[in-house]
């Protein structure tokens, strides 16, 4: 391919002001630190965090930098490390269609990491943030073109995190074109669809690209070169003509179930039925599930662990149809599994609908058929899974599922006054609202 270097992604990632962004991008990035911000404090109560931390204390050692959900400090590196695990393992975060991938999770921890470490306000940590999600989005459209295979978050996340990181430690454009070629170049080939098959903290391979952006960020600083990143090349630079015209932020989509996207259609369309008949659980004697073909090969094991509960259709639908919802406090490791849920699944079979496999995955659809124990038959419309792009989702909606998410961990004076650091016009130091998460009195125990 021929390449060519124009500098124009690292001239709008070192150049791009707070004030001089839309007012809708502002508040959509300040929408998506809300709702990292819980996927953080969730995911500290995890199994996978601690591996976080066990590794970041062993390999990468100690240093100035906290971390949501400790009161250990460690250097820039481990504390990148300790974070990319603990963002994404209850599997509550944004996605995007275009990389069908979670861009916020796999660069929050290394960018909030330099944040803390540079000890910058909280307005210069989202604008470094915004541009680690408009590089990762970027750089995974054209990953995923280039290797023609489904890779996951892990694979896109170094590029933006270098964007993001070099950003914050105040590289030049070439400083900041050698750490995206290494990044990008190095990052790990992730196998999404394995994922799905086989669940396990392997995931999304978030914490590995966490890493690899990080590492690659002090590589550039140790003297590494790299040459060239696919979004230099002639077939993909069409991918960088809209920056600073359209901001792919604007297209994420929000999770408002811990579990993969493919099943909230399935959630909600059960939900709907049951909200709207009166339907209480026990009263259900068997329920259908008809979807698009990738949902229906979701695990449908009874899950041993927090990974195979989310990474499952199963599960999630009998746990939402018996507590309503499926969130931090039905995917817990100490809740699993639940023999309740466990006896509804027994009463769950899915099938593929063709025609809705035919609209996926610009559309991921599910409809609902409930039978109950008197032999009456609900059917639900086709569902879309809540919180997609188009329904334009504001702070309202994400300060509300941070409520919801991590009620079962976070006291609710502790949500009204990090959400009021998050979202108001004062411009805060993230040491102090780290610190603000971080005391306590705000931790529940489970």
């Amino acid at each position: 391919m021929k390449y060519e270097t124009t500098y124009k992604l690292e001239n709008f990632v070192l150049d791009t002001d707070w004030d001089d962004l839309p007012p809708a991008v502002r508040e959509r990035i300040k929408g998506c630190f809300v709702d990292l911000t819980g996927a953080l404090i969730t995911g500290s109560r995890s199994d996978q965090f601690k591996v976080g931390l066990k590794l970041a204390e062993e390999v990468f050692g100690a240093g100035n930098v906290p971390v949501i959900g400790s009161d250990r400090t460690f250097c820039f590196i481990g504390a990148a490390a300790a974070m990319g695990h603990s963002s994404n393992a209850y599997d509550i975060d944004d996605g995007h269609n275009l990389i069908r991938a979670h861009p916020g999770t796999s660069v929050v921890g290394p960018i909030l990491a330099a944040a803390l470490e540079k000890d910058v306000c909280r307005n210069e940590f989202l604008t470094a943030l915004l541009m680690g999600y408009e590089t990762t989005i970027r750089s995974g459209a054209a990953i995923m073109d280039y290797y023609s295979n489904p890779h996951s978050s892990g694979t896109f996340a170094p590029a933006g995190i270098a964007a993001g990181v070099g950003r914050l430690y105040g590289f030049t454009k070439e400083q900041l074109n050698n750490c995206i070629s290494i990044a990008e170049f190095n990052a790990p080939l992730v196998a999404g669809s394995r994922s799905t098959e086989y669940p396990s903290m392997n995931k999304d391979g978030v914490p590995f690209g966490a890493m690899i952006g990080a590492l690659a960020v002090k590589e550039q600083l140790a003297g590494f070169t790299g040459n060239k990143n696919l979004l230099e090349s002639e077939k993909y630079s069409y991918l960088l003509d809209d920056l600073g015209k359209h901001y792919q932020v604007m297209d994420l989509y929000f999770k408002p179930y811990a579990c993969c996207r493919w099943a909230h259609p399935a959630i909600d369309a059960c939900l709907m039925l049951m909200r709207e008949n009166g339907l209480a659980a026990e009263n259900i004697e068997a329920i259908r599930i008809e979807t698009f073909l990738n949902a229906t090969r979701l695990s449908k094991i009874v899950p041993m662990t927090a990974d195979e509960a989310q990474y499952n259709i199963a599960y999630p639908v009998a746990a939402a149809l018996v507590y309503r919802d499926f969130g931090i406090a039905q995917v817990h490791e100490t809740a699993i599994p639940d023999p309740a849920v466990v006896k509804m699944m027994e009463r769950l079979t899915f099938a593929e609908d063709p025609a809705l496999t035919a609209r996926f995955p610009a559309h991921r659809i599910c409809r609902a058929v409930i039978t109950t124990k008197s032999g009456e038959i609900f059917t639900s419309p086709d569902c879309e899974p809540r919180g997609e792009a188009c329904e334009n989702i504001g702070l309202e909606w994400l300060c509300e599922k941070f409520r919801r998410i991590t009620a079962p961990v976070f006291t609710e004076q502790g949500q009204n006054f990090v959400l009021n650091m998050l979202c108001g016009d004062t411009d805060i130091p993230v040491r102090e609202i780290v610190r603000e998460i971080n005391r306590p009195e705000y931790r529940i125990e489970r």
